[in-house]
């Protein structure tokens, strides 16, 4: 199983590599004929896909650094290596908004009498596309890889695209006599930057704090507590390595059954959180449970 998770990560890097590439054009693209027509909603927009260039390139070292085995340093593998680039990202993607925002807002007060050219429009429409397709590859691979990285690459691709859109909205409506609207919407896009970081810093630092999804905890309680031989779960605990789930739980079974039963009934715990959850690593822990005892003196 654990090649398998290996074999994911290498697959991962393909979404990386292509939201690279689409990236490097587009900024390019769009700062291009962003100063050429003069608008500065299309040039916040480029701006925003330099720094998923950034993200994309740190989610990419993340995945790699991920695939190195287990070694003395790190005993438990190095899976956690694409959430600290997540993090790093973060920080890189919430400095280059609050530039955005800076010279938007500058341009606001300063007042823009010129509108931008009709093919900042254009360009617009052809990038929301062009991440449209992207989004629509990676989520495909994250949900063949179930991979947390390239899922919250594709959301980053989706968020561009509607980011393009909304830069189209503020160039068109330039054109009708209101030219404040694009630095206007360049505010916005600088808003969606800082947001997008934020969103990525938080997720990466509930990842590394050992936060976990209390939903997933409920449904990890109810396929143990429906083991045959496991009375009661007395207490479980989950943390993520990266994409992957590690386990503590420890179980009641009857106190009058041998060793070799109990085991017995530890390794199915295992064996059906590894089968319905996909769980990376189980560890359980086996107690006695002495309430039937205690009935039968009562």
């Amino acid at each position: 199983m654990e090649q398998i998770k290996y074999d994911n990560l290498k697959m991962g890097e393909k979404g990386a590599i292509i939201s690279i590439i689409a990236y490097i054009c587009l900024t390019a693209i769009k700062m291009v004929i962003g100063y050429m027509s003069n608008s500065e909603a299309l040039k916040a927009d480029g701006l925003n896909n330099a720094t998923d260039i950034i993200a994309s390139i740190a989610v990419l070292i993340g995945l790699r650094l991920a695939q190195r085995p287990a070694d003395k340093d790190h005993t438990y593998g190095h899976w956690k290596a694409e959430t600290v680039a997540s993090l790093v990202a973060s920080f890189i993607m919430m400095a280059v908004g609050l530039q955005v925002l800076y010279e938007a807002i500058t341009s606001v007060f300063q007042g823009k009498s010129e509108s931008p050219g009709i093919i900042a429009a254009w360009t617009g429409i052809f990038c929301a596309a062009v991440m449209y397709l992207v989004y629509r590859y990676n989520k495909r691979l994250a949900l063949k890889i179930k991979s947390q990285a390239v899922m919250a690459a594709a959301k980053d691709n989706i968020s561009d695209a509607w980011v393009s859109i909304g830069t189209v909205i503020g160039i068109i409506g330039s054109q009708f006599g209101l030219p404040w609207l694009d630095p206007l919407t360049a505010v916005a896009v600088g808003f969606l930057i800082c947001k997008t970081a934020w969103d990525i810093f938080r997720e990466a630092t509930h990842h590394l704090t050992d936060g976990f999804d209390e939903e997933l905890i409920k449904e990890y309680r109810n396929t143990i507590a429906n083991v045959d031989g496991v009375e009661a779960v007395k207490d479980l605990r989950a943390r993520n390595y990266g994409n992957n789930a590690v386990v503590d739980v420890v179980i009641l079974v009857r106190s009058d059954l041998d060793l070799q039963k109990a085991h017995d009934i530890s390794t199915n715990v295992e064996d059906e959180l590894l089968r319905e959850h996909d769980v990376y690593t189980v560890h359980v822990h086996v107690e006695p449970d002495e309430a039937p005892n205690k009935a039968l003196q009562l």
